[in-house]
């Protein structure tokens, strides 16, 4: 079997029972792993969603966009069966193509969440990029990405209906900027589901460089790419790791450099090996899962995110940790020292008079 482009048709392993939990970034996981465990929280959810007509949101797809099935965009829809028969998903999400010169796709809803790729993504594909940026979509529906997603969306309008009241806008703010920071992770564990549906890193990598450059890769080169990744992180000087926060910050995505660099690092450790190999979470340990180990997975991976950064900026705050605790440890020697040393050293005044004798 081979490929429109002549090319053999790709071996895939399909992942059985496969759990979310396997695919998820840790600070990701432990996010959601917190949301789910919180009682009521489903309540809250759908009250949320209250505001906010998902069946309306459908019904505009459905009227301006071309849903895919094996008679509409039956390349895709192949592309899209295999890649959630890959991760084991029985009940495929409804697909939907828009008009867009962007190549670009979302994952929306609740209670039956729907998948939205563009024309662009459809014409600038080849079929494993296809599939990664299908597996992609997929990964949000499974982990339930869109919920929080949208709950985000309905807090930064409250935060901008807000904006006259400070307290209150400060507060949004910064539970706004917090979700963000879920959100980019997210990002990052469903780059991860785009990879396990395709099995492919090196289209993977071609995707994030089509996302950054457009679809043309006939002058783009992987390494020269990757590259760019390292300078990215570590290049420049405290200006540049400020521009940086900037740009981040307030951003659903992390750039397209910053998401190569960390699938790569994510198959270089060895994850994404073992997870092929069959050494994965299954679904049925799912309601086992437990949230300190979460919690403590996604506190040890920002600390590890931080003992490693090369970026300028995080470095100066390893020196000056480094320094404080230098600074502390010696003054923490100096008192004992000092202690102790009035304890062993210190002799009686000549000129104290005896203590009375009874």
């Amino acid at each position: 079997m081979t490929t429109d482009d002549n090319r053999p048709a790709r071996r895939r392993t399909t992942l059985t029972q496969i759990s979310t939990r396997a695919w998820e970034h840790p600070a990701d996981r432990g996010a959601l792993t917190a949301l789910r465990e919180l009682r009521g929280f489903d309540d809250v959810v759908k009250s949320f969603f209250g505001m906010w007509n998902e069946r309306g949101f459908r019904l505009s797809f459905l009227a301006g966009s071309i849903r895919v099935d094996h008679r509409q965009y039956p390349r895709v829809y192949q592309i899209f069966a295999e890649a959630a028969a890959t991760l084991d998903v029985a009940e495929l999400p409804e697909l939907y193509v828009r008009q867009s010169p962007v190549i670009n796709g979302q994952a929306i809803g609740v209670d039956k969440p729907f998948v939205v790729i563009t024309t662009a993504a459809v014409e600038r594909l080849d079929d494993e990029e296809l599939r990664a940026l299908l597996g992609h979509e997929i990964g949000h529906v499974r982990s339930g990405h869109a919920v929080y997603k949208t709950i985000m969306m309905i807090l930064t309008r409250w935060a901008a209906s807000l904006s006259w009241l400070p307290v209150g806008a400060i507060a949004l703010r910064a539970i706004i900027a917090a979700m963000f920071e879920w959100w980019r992770k997210a990002e990052l564990s469903a780059d991860r589901a785009g990879l396990l549906a395709g099995q492919d890193p090196a289209a993977s990598l071609r995707l994030l460089m089509k996302l950054a450059g457009g679809g043309d890769l006939s002058q783009i080169d992987t390494a020269a790419f990757l590259e760019q990744a390292a300078e990215y992180e570590s290049g420049g000087d405290l200006r540049d790791s400020i521009h940086k926060i900037g740009m981040t910050a307030w951003s659903t995505h992390p750039v397209p450099v910053a998401r190569a660099a960390e699938l790569r690092r994510w198959v270089d450790d060895g994850g994404y090996a073992r997870i092929l190999s069959g050494d994965y979470p299954r679904r049925d340990g799912d309601g086992n899962a437990s949230v300190t180990d979460d919690v403590k997975a996604a506190a040890n991976s920002y600390r590890q995110a931080f003992t490693q950064s090369q970026d300028p900026l995080v470095g100066l705050l390893r020196k000056l940790g480094d320094g404080a605790a230098d600074l502390a440890g010696s003054a923490a020697r100096g008192a004992r020292s000092w202690m102790s040393g009035t304890g062993r050293n210190q002799r009686p005044d000549d000129s104290t008079p005896p203590p009375p004798t009874s």
